[in-house]
């Protein structure tokens, strides 16, 4: 959600800032919602100047009336009562007016912070680094056959009871999953400060509202009959922590991690990605969440893109981290960074986290506020958000990486406890 004061003393910030994300129509827009602000605020305007005359009109005619002067105190009536009609149209233009405006707030995307690289698609995502050396095999074979191959991995056993898009997980490939939730959960809570939280993954719409899925992207959402959603991430549920609620500037930064089982319907990737578990209705994601004052807010985006890193890093993974361009970042974000992981079969790096700052654009929509102590004023604070890392992916990653020419898989070592001691997962025979 924006500020509509911020807007009408900088409109050409907002015009520069959503053409940059694709909107042609930046300049009408602007133009558009300082017409309605204008609106808005002079109904608002002659309400108050309405219910001013109608209280003093009101206190005149005990006056009329006590001087037995019946004229006066019948003008002063009649003009009580055509003052009601006026508030109430005052009163419609206002509602209509600020209906209007709000809608249009609430529909538009954060701004960009300066330093994100103009592009209208991924082509003009900017690479800021690179770990590892990606491993390049002749006849790589995917996380698909891999997972065939350990008797741990049946797509037709899952489409038979729940549709395309999903994996029924066994065996050794179902506790490599487990171990590698259980490892990144420690890491983020043992080495980098989050504070590890088990939170509904059932939400009202209010919650999906203040992170931004509401009311523009309802359709990548699973609605229940019970007007719940399922969270397409855990992002919902650990940064509604602090809706409507006011933080002592004193107890932040606030980081929070969980691990979820994460919906979406993917209604926009027709097509994309329909072989494996790269794109699932259904999967688990380690989130990482950071509630920040705006002098916090930097840093903090620097410190969770460095902990998602770890994770690739100790499992040995080759990485890339891409700063994203205008046109490719999500809807509530000002700033996000991707980490994109090597797949051998793919010869390509894929994206497994994206991280993100949102500034103050998700705590507006919350009304989430901070509050030094001893100081009566608030402000809005900083929300950030990212994987740390999604699970599935992951193990796409280990199982790609970590194959041997006969489809056996070594085992990184930082998993090898969590693993029960095992070191290889056996194709069966």
């Amino acid at each position: 959600m924006h500020d509509i004061k911020a807007i009408r003393e900088n409109p050409a910030l907002y015009v520069q800032g959503w053409r940059s994300r694709g909107r042609e129509d930046a300049q009408a827009l602007v133009d558009q919602l300082l017409t309605l602000d204008r609106d808005l605020r002079a109904a608002q305007t002659a309400v108050q100047a309405a219910q001013s005359r109608r209280n003093e009109a009101s206190k005149q005619i005990g006056a009329a009336k006590a001087q037995k002067d019946e004229a006066k105190a019948a003008a002063l009536m009649a003009e009580v009562e055509a003052l009601k009609g006026e508030m109430a149209a005052q009163a419609e233009a206002e509602a209509k007016a600020g209906g209007e405006l709000r809608g249009l707030l609430e529909a538009l995307p954060n701004i960009p912070d300066p330093i994100v690289p103009a592009g209208a698609d991924e082509h003009g995502n900017v690479e800021t680094g690179r770990q590892g050396d990606p491993r390049r095999m002749n006849n790589a074979r995917d996380h698909v056959d891999l997972g065939a191959a350990l008797g741990g991995m049946d797509f037709e056993a899952a489409a038979k009871m729940s549709g395309s898009r999903f994996v029924v997980l066994k065996k050794g490939v179902a506790r490599l999953e487990r171990a590698l939730g259980q490892f990144m959960l420690d890491l983020q809570t043992g080495k980098n400060g989050y504070t590890e939280v088990s939170p509904p993954v059932l939400v009202k719409s209010e919650a999906l509202y203040g992170t931004g899925q509401l009311p523009k992207f309802e359709e990548d959402l699973f609605r229940t009959t019970y007007d719940h959603y399922l969270i397409p991430t855990a992002e919902v549920s650990l940064t509604n922590l602090v809706r409507e609620a006011i933080t002592s500037e004193e107890d932040l930064p606030l980081r929070l991690t969980a691990l979820t089982h994460c919906f979406r319907s993917e209604a926009g990737s027709a097509g994309r990605d329909t072989r494996g578990m790269i794109r699932q209705h259904q999967f688990q994601k380690v989130e990482l969440v950071s509630i920040a004052t705006p002098e916090q807010s930097a840093a903090e985006h620097d410190h969770m893109v460095a902990s998602a890193q770890m994770v690739l890093e100790k499992l040995g993974l080759s990485y890339r981290t891409m700063l994203l361009c205008t046109g490719d970042m999500g809807f509530s974000a000002k700033k996000t960074f991707d980490l994109e992981v090597w797949l051998p079969s793919q010869n390509t790096f894929r994206e497994i986290s994206s991280i993100s700052n949102c500034g103050d654009f998700q705590a507006r929509r919350m009304d989430a506020r901070c509050q030094k102590k001893g100081e009566k004023g608030t402000r809005f604070m900083h929300t950030l958000n990212g994987s740390g890392l999604a699970v599935g992916r992951t193990l796409v990653a280990v199982l790609e990486n970590y194959q041997d020419e006969g489809g056996r898989i070594a085992i990184p070592d930082v998993l090898v406890p969590y693993m029960g001691g095992v070191t290889h997962l056996e194709p069966v025979a």
